[in-house]
C-alpha cells in the first residue's frame, strides 16, 4: 500500500529529528520533496540536502543549521515550526495579493505555482499565486 501524503510524512520525519536534536534526517526521496528541500535550503533553513540511492530505491537526506551553546552541543535550530497549510482533503489556494507575509518576514510559506515551486516572497514578486503547501518558521 502506497502513502497517500508524501509531503506529511517529510514533515512528520523533520519535527521528529528536529525534537531528537539530530544533525540529518533520512527519508524516502522523489522529484518533489527536492524541490521542497531545495526552496528551505535556498530560504536557509536547512544546510544541505542530498540524493541518495541504495539499490533501486530514492533517498532524500536533509542537513539541519543548528546553533551550539558554549560547550559544543546543539541548541536550536534554525526549524522553529513546520506546519502543512494545504491537505489532501483540504487543498488551500491564494492569490498572490492575498499573501501576506508570516512572522513579519521571520517565516516562509512554500507556494506550488504553476512556475514551480515558490516562497511567498518570489510569488508576491513575480504575481503568482497557487496551493499553499507549508509554513516554516
Amino acid at each position: 500500500m502506497g502513502m497517500t501524503d508524501p509531503v506529511s510524512d517529510m514533515i512528520v520525519r523533520i519535527k521528529a529529528a528536529l525534537l531528537r536534536k539530530q544533525e540529518l534526517v533520512d527519508m524516502p526521496g522523489s522529484k518533489f520533496k527536492a524541490a521542497i528541500a531545495s526552496v528551505l535550503k535556498e530560504e536557509g533553513f536547512l544546510s544541505n540536502f542530498e540524493e541518495l540511492t541504495k539499490g533501486k530505491k530514492k533517498f532524500l537526506r536533509l542537513r539541519f543549521k543548528w546553533g551550539r551553546d558554549e560547550y559544543g552541543k546543539l541548541k536550536y535550530s534554525s526549524i522553529r515550526n513546520i506546519k502543512r497549510v494545504s491537505s489532501p482533503g483540504c487543498r488551500v489556494y491564494k492569490p498572490a495579493d492575498k499573501l501576506h507575509r508570516l512572522y513579519s518576514g521571520f517565516g516562509t510559506y512554500v507556494i506550488s505555482t504553476s512556475k514551480g515551486l515558490k516562497t511567498d516572497n518570489q510569488a508576491r514578486a513575480e504575481k503568482l499565486g497557487g496551493e499553499v503547501l507549508l509554513m516554516v518558521s
